[in-house]
């Protein structure tokens, strides 16, 4: 009789072990229940890293597992593509993508939609309907408020040259129309003489700036549209030892341009939040996934820094 009661117990004790791991097992699948694939259109500058940051607290928050893969350089359409496709494939819950091309990326995510995968566009725009929502600063208001310090600092006359990032990205050319409108409707007295693409690294940027700089001796203004233009024209204008006599207003808060504004070589710099970008994004994915509504449209801000605010509490924040 005892004999049985002691197999009875072992057995109880075994089936009670074997549930504990069932249920642990089960909470373990549940914490990864989502598989969130971040993709940036590259991954060099600090305003990526910021996203990617961003995006890793937010997966921390939701119990998601986040893939964080991108082109080495930006502009690289066909390996962002590539990459995109192979998320598909391996089959993840979702999507967060920061579209290098406004119009070649369109097939990809239309491709993603079918499959029947949530995608969140994060920064930059795409000329499809075929996405859950739209993360990212407003980029025409960001130009905005660049073209306003420009007007502010000039005193509403001079000329202005404008450092584009490349063809086909929809947030900087965004941003090149606000500024460019804004020249042309509240600052008649500014001319933008001249323009050139610096595309995707400091380096093509610094040898564009530098052939603007040769061709317009006589130039008061500089607009630079992304942390890689910034910091390209801000290395020209060290070179040409023009730095002060051109009034810099740039976009992006890279390491190399913060310290520049601190010593007054850039008057000021339009900053966006990426780390709200990359949180916001993985978060909108989730509640999607969820079965949550969620919006169309998330604005993540936009903030002018000067010498004057950069160490306000506010900006701070922004920048940390």
């Amino acid at each position: 009789m005892k004999g049985a009661l002691r197999t009875a117990a072992i057995l109880v004790l075994a089936v009670l072990i074997m549930s504990g791991g069932i249920c642990c097992k089960q909470k373990e699948q549940d914490k990864a229940k989502y598989r969130i694939a971040v993709i940036p259109k590259g991954t060099t500058h600090v305003f990526w890293q910021s996203i990617h940051r961003g995006a890793l607290d937010a997966g921390k928050e939701t119990g998601a597992e986040i893939f964080w893969n991108g082109p080495e350089r930006e502009g690289d359409r066909e390996k962002q593509i590539q990459i995109v496709e192979d998320f598909v494939t391996r089959k993840v819950s979702g999507i967060v993508l920061a579209p290098n091309d406004s119009k070649a990326l369109v097939p990809t995510v239309e491709k993603v939609a079918t499959s029947g995968i949530p995608c969140v566009i994060i920064d930059s725009a795409i000329e499809t309907e075929k996405y859950v929502s739209f993360v990212a600063t407003d980029n025409y208001q960001g130009g905005v408020l660049a073209a306003k310090r420009m007007g502010e600092i000039l005193g509403g006359s001079g000329k202005v040259i404008v450092i584009k990032y490349a063809p086909g990205s929809a947030s900087t050319v965004a941003r090149e129309n606000g500024f460019a409108d804004t020249i042309a409707k509240e600052f008649p007295g500014i001319k933008i003489v001249d323009s050139k693409y610096g595309l995707d690294t400091v380096e093509t940027t610094l040898q564009a700036t530098e052939d603007l700089l040769t061709k317009n001796t006589e130039v008061d203004g500089l607009f630079a549209c992304n942390e890689s233009t910034a910091t390209g024209a801000l290395r020209a204008l060290q070179i040409s030892g023009r730095v002060g006599k051109v009034k810099m207003v740039g976009f992006d808060a890279g390491a190399l341009c913060i310290e520049a504004l601190r010593k007054g070589d850039i008057d000021s710099l339009v900053v966006q939040n990426p780390y709200k970008m990359g949180y916001d994004g993985v978060k909108t994915v989730v509640e999607k996934l969820q079965g949550k509504e969620v919006p169309r449209r998330i604005d993540t801000g936009v903030k002018l820094i000067t010498k004057d605010n950069i160490d306000t509490p506010e900006i701070q924040a922004l920048l940390k």
